[in-house]
């Protein structure tokens, strides 16, 4: 069943179309419309006063004295959560009725004038009934269709107001809604008043004359000016770089460079407009929340279930509380020490009250109570992969499937050309040849095949951390407790359709004291080899997890998409088709990546504090935007295809070059529900391309979205043409796909995962022993393997901290909206529209049924078989908390 996101009162006559009391006479105005336009004359009709519809009224005479309809008109409003200075005011405001302003604006021009109608005026005041708010008015018969009610609240704090229904004489039937869901300023704040307009969409060339202006000025308030710092109440949207990571006032060692510009090309974020901080002109002031247009930040319910705010001054409260505890030890000392974390837990201290409470509002499920005692202990539920088996992330086979149908599986590309050969400038880095080579690839395939054959049937993979580490590995070297290298991971597609690592490359590029250094690791048939390609996995492990994070995740989703939130406030009204389509596609993501500029990715933050590229990861994280992200590719089969992980064929349908690949095999699924859905939209609003490209508002859209949001990349031949209803199409699923499908994928895994760290650690910490040949860390190593590992891996403070923001990050709240759920009353609105979505809507139960006999199949060895976790973090839906499925309209956390 498609649930309704706020009430809608549609007429009891046909479903959408109000009666003639009600409704006005669109019909009738068009064709003054057209008649004045033809020079000819037409008979005046009867039109109502309120409608979103077109619907004829009763014919009547030009002479015919006008007279008055009283439309009813009631706002449902959310009750105030909060006591405030000035609610005794407002309080004595409700009394007297003047609570709300409300202003009715007609559709049509006056026909005498030529210009927009007298709006027609009236004071809601509240009723009894909680929420309540009721005004009568007294409108003219010939007002025409009500396109806009204008709002001023009369209050001291804002409201915020869920929708505004009129009736007119009484007459539930003719109830004509206008969906608002929005915060409402107070007058104190901003005397102009909030604009909602009628649930039609319009196109900006079939927009009703009465309206015409309005909708225009509407767009240039959301637009700003560019000036000024922006304040809580505000709904501006406007671009800048992330020059607010750092607080070098607070401490000049967290100055960190701009992102975004030549330097370092980034995508944009909203403009906040904070002053500059006094030791770096170019850094913004974090003095101050970060600022979020107000419709974007989060609902009461999701308030409660996640703020990144209490999530830091959780974890910064609970942790120094803990360090006695762990002694702040380097590492774990040994696997059942770890194993303890999610079996006997780490009692909290008696003193750690204060802390507890706040954690355990943030992340209750790790805070639970020792049976029998008023005790308390930080204690993890245990991951699903380690509950079904606790040893599969030492395999190689685990290792192997978790490139297809784990928490990044979007890495991995088609090994086409060999020998291997480095990109990177030689003179800098050393020889750019790769220690991966045929003699030893062939023999770890146990000469099934030669490299040019196993190359020819598309049988060799590899995950490449090469190119894009390799400049980083000093630097990081540099930092306290960690390394790196650049690495190559080839990976051999056996018969029966999974994958087998064959061989590792750490690398470690030259410098002016040491010459480059690299070695290739297998899993050799001793003790010795098969302990170091456990420790060179360990690295790989880590490079992929802050490649996960860093770029399938944040930079993918989270960055990538602010710019189109953006522009999509900036360029289109909210009466536009596309603006109605991508809203809930946006729901919540400027709030969580501001949120994730003050805790998770600032200068300290829990990123740089416990992920191997420290105060490095948002300069890296542009570097991978560089050099690898393109808007076309976003698109999951251009993806697939750009890795060679997929073939078009003749026909237009894509075959896998590895036919049991969880996520390419579910994401189609997805993918295709919804372009079917974008095209079946796009089709009922644009009839022709040319609608398309006369399209000002959407030209203007996407042109802001290349040459602004994404101004580093404007000029690159990739970006698709938005001059067809085909090229639109395209645009849209793909911004819906990576909001919904692609996000769900690398995100509500995470603590499934990487809750148990050994499986994805974040940081590894000290160099492969080999590397230098050294006798003491060599000697280590022979008498105790497992305890250098152990060395290697987080210590205990990063992994407890990485597991409580991962069990945070995995998690569905209470008010999530998932795709295919909730429609919008703009398109129940139309019967078309509204018939697509329910198609949509069908086409995703049936995936939910789809992906269970998938990983039910046998035959499908990468998600079926003893201990494997099912791949379900592409069903579309899910209850609440940490289900590892669900796919969400918006990258909502």
């Amino acid at each position: 069943m498609i649930r309704l996101k706020q009430p809608l009162v549609l007429s009891a006559q046909s479903g959408n179309v109000a009666s003639p009391l009600v409704a006005a006479a669109a019909a009738a105005g068009s064709q003054q419309r057209r008649a004045a336009r033809a020079g000819g004359r037409v008979r005046a009709r009867r039109i109502s006063c309120a409608s979103t519809e077109e619907a004829v009224g009763i014919s009547t005479s030009v002479t015919t004295k006008e007279r008055n309809l009283t439309v009813t008109a009631i706002v449902t409003a959310q009750k105030p959560t909060s006591m405030y200075l000035s609610r005794g005011l407002d309080d004595l405001q409700d009394l007297m009725g003047k609570t709300l302003l409300l202003e009715l604006v007609s559709s049509e021009l006056d026909p005498r004038t030529g210009r927009e109608r007298e709006n027609v005026k009236g004071f809601a005041h509240m009723t009894l009934e909680e929420g309540k708010y009721e005004a009568k008015m007294s409108v003219p018969e010939t007002f025409g269709p009500v396109g806009a009610v204008l709002v001023e609240n009369e209050h001291h704090r804002e409201m915020f107001i869920k929708d505004i229904k009129l009736i007119t004489g009484g007459d539930e039937s003719t109830a004509i809604t206008f969906d608002v869901a929005s915060w409402v300023h107070s007058k104190f704040d901003n005397p102009e008043p909030r604009v909602f307009f009628t649930i039609k969409s319009y196109l900006p060339s079939q927009t009703p004359p009465g309206i015409e202006a309005l909708r225009k000025k509407e767009l240039d308030t959301l637009r700003g000016d560019g000036q000024g710092e922006r304040k809580f109440h505000e709904r501006i949207y406007d671009y800048d770089t992330y020059n607010d990571l750092g607080d070098p006032d607070k401490n000049i060692d967290h100055k960190r460079p701009v992102i975004g510009g030549k330097e370092h090309p980034y995508p944009r974020r909203c403009r906040t407009g904070r002053p500059k901080t006094i030791f770096d002109p170019e850094t913004e002031k974090r003095s101050s929340p970060v600022y979020v247009p107000r419709d974007e930040q989060f609902s009461d319910i999701k308030g409660m279930t996640f703020s990144a705010t209490t999530l830091r001054s959780g974890l910064h409260a609970i942790l120094p509380a803990l360090s006695p505890l762990l002694n702040n030890t380097r590492c774990f000392p040994h696997f059942p020490a770890i194993d303890a974390l999610y079996s006997d837990g780490i009692p909290l201290p008696v003193d750690a009250s204060a802390s507890f409470n706040i954690i355990n509002d943030v992340i209750p499920r790790v805070v639970q109570m020792i049976e029998d005692t008023t005790d308390h202990v930080l204690r993890f539920e245990v991951p699903h992969m380690v509950e079904r088996d606790r040893f599969s992330w030492f395999r190689d086979e685990e290792f192997a499937r978790q490139t297809l149908a784990g928490l990044n599986p979007i890495c991995i590309r088609l090994l086409t050309e060999f020998p291997i050969v480095s990109k990177l400038d030689p003179e800098v880095y050393g020889p750019p040849e790769s220690a991966l080579t045929k003699e030893l690839l062939e023999k770890m395939m146990n000469g099934l095949m030669t490299v040019e054959e196993a190359l020819q049937k598309k049988r060799l993979f590899m995950l490449d951390y090469h190119d894009v580490f390799l400049p980083y590995v000093h630097k990081v070297r540099e930092l306290p407790d960690r390394t790196l290298y650049g690495s190559r991971t080839i990976f051999f597609l056996g018969d029966e359709g999974t994958l087998m690592p064959l061989a590792i490359e750490l690398t470690r590029p030259q410098s002016p004291t040491k010459p480059q250094w690299k070695r290739a690791f297998t899993h050799g048939p001793d003790a010795t080899d098969s302990w170091l390609w456990k420790l060179a996995k360990a690295h790989v492990l880590t490079h992929d997890t802050g490649y996960h994070q860093l770029v399938s995740h944040w930079l993918r989703t989270h960055a990538s998409v602010e710019p189109y939130i953006i522009a999509t406030n900036r360029q289109l009204s909210r009466m536009h088709p596309v603006h109605r389509l991508l809203h809930p596609h946006f729901r919540y993501t400027m709030e969580i990546n501001a949120l994730a500029r003050e805790s998770l990715i600032n200068a300290d933050g829990i990123i740089e504090e416990a992920f191997w590229p420290g105060r490095y990861s948002i300069e890296l994280c542009s570097v991978a935007y560089d050099a690898t992200w393109q808007f076309n590719t976003e698109a999951l089969p251009e993806d697939l295809i750009s890795r060679g992980l997929a073939v078009r064929q003749d026909d237009g349908e894509l075959e896998l070059t590895i036919k049991d690949y969880p996520y390419a095999n579910d994401g189609l699924l997805i993918w295709n529900c919804i372009k079917q859905w974008a095209s079946d939209y796009v089709t009922f609003y644009y009839k022709s391309n040319e609608d398309v490209t006369s399209d000002q508002e959407l030209q203007a859209w996407w042109e802001e979205v290349r040459t602004k949001g994404h101004a580093d990349k404007k000029d690159e031949p990739w970006w698709p043409a938005c001059d067809s209803k085909d090229n639109l199409v395209q645009i849209l699923s793909v911004i819906m796909w990576v909001t919904s499908g692609h996000h769900a994928a690398v995100n509500f895994g995470q603590y499934h995962y990487g809750g148990y760290f050994p499986n994805r650690p974040t940081v590894v910490r000290k160099n492969i022993p080999v590397e230098e040949n050294q006798d003491d860390e060599m000697k280590k190593f022979m008498a105790r393997p497992e305890e250098v590992l152990l060395q290697s891996l987080p210590s205990q403070m990063q992994a407890i901290k990485v597991m409580a923001t991962l069990d945070i990050l995995s998690s569905h709240s209470p008010d999530e909206e998932y795709m295919g759920e909730y429609a919008e009353p703009a398109w129940l609105a139309e019967p078309m529209v509204k018939a697509a979505f329910e198609k949509f809507s069908g086409r995703l139960k049936e995936v939910e049924g789809t992906i269970d006999e998938r990983n039910n199949n046998p035959e499908n060895k990468n998600r079926c078989g003893a201990g494997i976790v099912p791949y379900e973090l592409l069903k579309p839906f899910s209850e609440p908390g940490v289900t590892g499925r669900g796919i969400p309209n918006s990258i909502s956390i």
